[in-house]
Formats: structure tokens, C-alpha cells, sequence
């Protein structure tokens, strides 16, 4: 794979004749130190760690940036960051290929002038209309040090790993299996907003597909004989809500895969979807060259309901699954893929398993609960992180089944991890936490399997959500927050006024006092759309750097203040309100790839 990386510019003071001399050995130092960072910190979403390109020399003015360009082109650099100590000549050395992401990175000390120039690049990014991040330490060094300071290294790898993301989804697909359910906005893929904002192509697959390649055994026999087994082994079915039912005639002659046959019609939905996605060299080898090449997804969504669902088993266990960080392979990459084919929630599931390399939870934000309407249904106050009320995330069975939360660090404190820390412990902890209840009938007539778990850890996590505002465009929104573990005497008269066969989130947002994140409530009542996706951690400041990369703005967070990293030229538009030059920003140098 050609990866997207991450450039290393060093730029110097041209004067020969002993000042750039000088300087030689602490601006390549400075580089080197970076790169370092860099590559032994951070991760693509495969798993491997992060390549970066250094300049071949230091840059002290136009031919050696230009070499540097040329360096960089062959080498698939899609962000750069100019480092130096020192002064130099801004319009000459700078990056100005308007393709790459760029930040730059003054030394902050008193010999020589590293904040000058940085201040003098930043003005001419934002005169020629190349934003470009700042990164200048707060506190003075002295010029023999070459040590990164704390503050300047969280900001070169949040916009290095904001970066490699932009990077790693241009050029992928979108895959649409099948069109719009149940009248759902977000179903509505809007092809040109991946065109320009992320650099990827909307693809459509009629749904037929997946059955013409059940039909005609388009699969790997094999593996599909191993993943029946492991299911068989592995997934424990949980509550029938269709038992003893009197169903109407209409739903019970729609049920046409019989319901003994359920899990290996779903095993094999899942290896095909899986297989258009991504391709299979398996297919290949049994004569079906066009199946075998996928379609270089980097996210896809299902419609399912209701043209599917209303006679074939529904999609729960194959987008829990795919979410997944597991599977019957063993760990693995997770892909968003969204219910309901809600292409925006798949932009967030794909933002936020981007960011973090842990599972994107899809999510209905279905209730808020306050502590008076707790108290009044179950006789009792929210106690703990959920004192001030708390909202209900839960869907139709397709949540991927880390976000149960079962996996444990070292400590045996429960998370969820990135696959690539995962152990047979933490899956075989997921797969027992779960049971897999019968589709209810009435909602989906031809059955299937939904995820049923309850997230009883008490972990940090992000809720994200992207929408279209007409006029606007996308725009983020997002909350970091904590799960929640209410009570037995809590969570089960509540979970029960639902549908118990899906798995059930408490969230609570943490609360700033103003705005939309006055009260639990206000989250709630400014929430854009009814879905959300929730993924590991406080990472609510790495989304907001990345937003505003693609030029997307954020209208609502509760990230503070001095945590929120944009590139330099944002403050031409306002300093003062951060929200509205946000907008004005992202509306003045459009999508990404316009």
C-alpha cells in the first residue's frame, strides 16, 4: 500500500558564510526529533505505524523547496511540517502546494529568531490562502536543547494523526448497499459532499447483489464453513420476543428463510457484504475476477429497511460484526458501516474509528432521562456520573460488541482498545457479554439476530454525529462524555419500556454550564439527527482539528477553549467568538478538495 505521509521540512537561514552553517546540525536535529515522534507514536488504521518523508537537505530558500516538493510528490505526502530555530526567508521556503495539509513548528528561544519566522510563515499561509497550523512552545528553550517540549509535541501528532487520516481516505469508496430506509435524510448519500470534503467516491450496490452472490455460492466455502462454527460456538441466542406471539398472516408468510437457517443466511450476508467492500482474491481463484476486486472502501452502509427486512433476515449481526474490532479471523481492522445506509452517521462512525483506532458505536439517541422522570418510573435518583440525568443510546441490534465495554487494560480497568491491542481475553470477554436475541417480527419480517449487551463500564467516550444544514453544508457535532452504570433497579424498568432485544448505552455528557451543554437536556434537544456514534475516549479536540482541515465547521462541542487546535489563519476571522470564525472560515476556503 501506498500510505499517505507525513513531510519533514527543515528550514534554515540561506546566509552562507557561517550563519547557515551554523545552524546546520540544530535544524536537522529538530527534523529528526520530529520524524521520531512521529513514527513511534502513531498508527495507521491498519495497524502500522506512521511513515514520514525528510527533506534530503535543510531549505533556505526556493530551489531546495522546490527539490523538497518534488521529494514529497513521489512519496504520497499529504500533510508537511516545516520545523526551524531560526529566521528565514518566509515566501521562499514555505510550502505552498496548495494539496498538502501544512503546519510549521518555530523553535521558541532567544539566540536565534525561530518564533519570528514562524510568525512571518504564518502571515504569508494566510496572505496567499494556504492555512497552515502553528506550533510554538510556551515556554523559552535554550538553543542547545533538543528536546520537544510536551506542549509542542501533543500539537505536532494531533495534526499528524488528523492528517494521515485526511490522507487515508482519499481516494476510497463510499458503498452504498442499497438506497434510503425509511425516509431517513441521512440515507440520502450526497455524492458530491464525499467528492469534496473527503476526497472519496460514492458507490451504489443494489441489494440484489448480496442475494445473487448467495445465490450462486460467490464466497469462500471455507472460510464460510469456519465463521458458522465460531458463530455456533460463540453467539448465544438470548430473548425471542416472537414467542408465543399470534402473528397476522402478513408477517408470517413473509418469513421466508426459516428461522433454523437464520445464522447461516446472515454468515454468509456478512462475508459478501464484507467481500464488495473490500474485494476477496479468494473469488478470484473460484472464476469471479470483477466480485474479487471490491469496491477500495473506506465505509459503506446498509439500507436493510424495509424493501430487505420485510422478507430476508435484517443486517444486525453483519454491521455489529463489521464494526467490530473481531471476528472469526481474529482481530481486525473495524469498518464503519452504517444501519439504515445513514451515510452522515457513517461519516462520524469513519471520523471517529479514524481518530481513535477503536470501534465506532451506532447508536439511536433514542431518550433523556432527567432524575426527577427516573425517579418517578423507577423509585429511585441517578446517583454518580449520572446525578444530573442521562440519555439512552440504543439501536436495533448493529452496535459494534466492544461497546460493552468488557475488554480490560493491564489494570482491569474496562475499555475498548484498538484491534491491534485486543486479546483472545478481550474478544472471547465481548462475545460472552453479548447474546444475540431473534429479530422481532413485527419490525422486521424476515428475522435475523440483533446484539443485545448492556455497557455496564464506566468509560470515556465521544459522541459524534455529522449533518447537512442547507446553505451550510456538513457540519460536526459532538460531546465528549462517559458511559454509565446505573443500578439494576435503574437500568432494568427502563431499558424495559423499549426494545429489549437491542443493546442498551447509558451516556452522559459532561456538562460545561452554558449553551447546549447547560443540562443534560440541552445535549439532547440540540442533537441534529436521531443517530449518533460513540467511540473511545475524550478525542473531542482531535475531531475538531480534523474538521477544520476538511473545512467542515463544529456547531456544537464541549471541548475547552485552549484545547482547540485550527490552523493559524482561523484567527483572521475572529478571535473573540471561536464558534463564527469557525463558519466564516470553513465558508471562505471552501471543501477540501473543491
Amino acid at each position: 500500500m501506498n500510505y499517505p505521509k507525513i513531510g519533514i521540512r527543515p528550514t534554515i537561514d540561506g546566509r552562507w558564510g557561517g550563519v547557515r552553517e551554523s545552524l546546520e546540525q540544530q535544524t536537522m536535529t529538530m527534523a529528526k526529533r520530529a520524524k521520531e515522534l512521529i513514527e513511534k507514536t502513531l498508527r495507521y488504521p491498519d495497524g502500522s505505524f506512521v511513515k514520514c518523508v525528510l527533506a534530503d537537505s535543510t531549505i533556505g530558500g526556493g530551489a531546495e523547496a522546490a527539490a523538497c516538493a518534488d521529494k514529497f510528490t513521489a512519496e504520497n505526502v499529504v500533510a508537511t511540517l516545516t520545523v526551524t530555530p531560526c529566521w528565514c526567508y518566509g515566501s521562499e521556503t514555505f510550502d505552498m502546494d496548495p494539496h498538502t495539509i501544512k503546519a510549521v513548528w518555530g523553535f521558541n528561544g532567544t539566540e536565534r529568531p525561530g518564533a519570528v519566522y514562524l510568525a512571518a510563515v504564518m502571515a504569508a499561509h494566510t496572505q496567499r490562502g494556504l492555512p497552515a497550523f502553528s506550533i510554538y512552545g510556551h515556554d523559552v528553550q535554550d538553543a542547545g536543547e533538543d528536546t520537544i517540549p510536551e506542549d509542542v509535541a501533543e500539537k505536532i501528532l494531533r495534526f499528524a494523526r488528523c492528517a494521515v487520516v485526511v490522507g487515508w481516505m482519499r481516494n476510497k469508496s463510499y458503498v452504498n448497499l442499497g438506497g434510503v430506509a425509511m425516509g431517513i435524510a441521512g440515507s440520502y448519500c450526497d455524492a458530491a459532499m464525499f467528492q469534496k470534503y473527503f476526497g472519496i467516491r460514492a458507490e451504489w450496490v443494489d441489494m440484489t447483489e448480496i442475494l445473487r452472490r448467495i445465490t450462486l455460492g460467490i464466497y469462500d466455502h471455507e472460510e464460510y464453513d469456519r465463521a458458522l462454527a465460531w458463530v455456533h460456538a460463540n453467539c448465544k441466542e438470548g430473548f425471542d420476543c416472537n414467542a408465543e406471539k399470534n402473528l397476522p398472516d402478513v408477517i408470517t408468510k413473509s418469513k421466508v428463510v426459516p428461522p433454523d437457517e437464520d445464522w447461516a443466511f446472515i454468515t454468509k450476508m456478512t462475508m459478501v457484504m464484507r467481500d464488495i467492500l473490500f474485494g476477496n482474491p479468494v473469488l478470484a481463484q473460484m472464476g469471479w475476477h470483477e466480485e474479487s476486486l471490491g469496491k477500495n472502501a473506506v465505509a459503506g452502509g446498509f439500507q436493510g429497511q424495509r424493501n430487505w427486512t420485510d422478507w430476508l433476515p435484517n443486517a444486525d449481526f453483519t454491521e455489529a460484526l463489521l464494526a467490530s474490532t473481531f471476528d472469526w479471523n481474529g482481530t481486525k481492522q473495524p469498518t464503519p458501516f452504517a444501519t439504515e445506509n445513514d451515510t452522515l452517521n457513517a461519516v462520524a462512525m469513519m471520523l471517529g474509528t479514524l481518530v481513535t483506532g477503536t470501534a465506532p458505536c451506532f447508536h439511536d439517541v433514542r431518550t433523556y432521562w432527567s432524575p426527577d422522570a427516573c425517579q418517578r418510573v423507577t423509585g429511585h435518583r441517578p446517583e454518580g456520573v449520572a446525578q444530573n440525568g442521562f440519555i439512552h443510546l440504543i439501536n436495533s441490534g448493529a452496535t459494534a460488541l466492544d461497546g460493552n465495554g468488557a475488554a480490560v487494560d493491564q489494570n482491569g480497568v474496562h475499555m475498548m482498545k484498538p484491534f491491534w491491542d485486543m486479546t483472545e481475553q478481550d474478544m472471547a470477554a465481548c462475545l460472552q457479554a453479548t447474546d444475540w436475541c431473534r429479530a422481532n417480527y413485527e419490525y422486521f419480517r424476515g428475522g435475523g439476530f440483533s446484539s443485545h449487551f448492556r455497557c455496564t463500564a464506566e468509560m470515556p467516550v465521544t459522541m459524534l454525529r455529522v449533518n447537512i444544514a442547507d446553505g451550510v453544508g456538513p457540519v460536526l457535532q459532538l460531546a465528549e462524555g462517559w458511559t454509565a452504570n446505573l443500578p439494576d433497579e435503574v437500568h432494568t424498568p427502563i431499558d424495559l419500556r423499549t426494545d429489549r432485544t437491542w443493546p442498551t448505552t447509558w451516556f452522559v455528557p459532561r456538562l460545561t454550564g452554558t449553551g447546549a451543554f447547560s443540562d443534560v437536556y440541552s445535549v439532547m434537544a440540540n442533537w441534529g439527527a436521531n443517530h449518533g456514534v460513540t467511540v473511545y475516549g475524550h478525542v473531542g479536540a482531535d475531531l475538531i482539528t480534523l474538521a477544520s482541515m476538511l473545512r467542515i465547521p463544529v456547531s456544537m462541542h464541549n471541548v475547552s477553549e485552549d484545547a482547540i487546535y485550527r490552523p493559524h489563519a482561523w484567527s483572521a476571522f475572529g478571535t473573540k467568538d471561536t464558534e463564527a470564525a469557525d463558519f466564516a472560515a470553513c465558508r471562505h476556503y471552501g471543501p477540501l478538495y473543491r
